[in-house]
């Protein structure tokens, strides 16, 4: 399972729900309901990491609760 926080939020401009993984960039995914976002997001999650290793790129270490200034 992977430990990346997800921010989940609604958009008006795009009528879905929006998921975005801040640890790894360009890492999104939407859906008409939270869950549908939320499964998407892990489905991207997993394309994402995986590309990332077959390119021989760096993995960023979960770090948990993101704070922002």
């Amino acid at each position: 399972m992977n430990r990346y926080e997800i921010i989940l939020y609604w958009s008006e401009e795009d009528q879905v729900f929006i998921a975005e993984v801040p640890e790894l960039p360009g890492c999104m995914a939407h859906g008409e309901t939270q869950n549908d976002a939320f499964n998407n997001i892990q489905e991207a999650m997993s394309l994402w990491l995986d590309t990332a290793r077959e390119l021989g790129r760096t993995i960023p270490e979960p770090r948990g609760r993101l704070m922002y200034a």
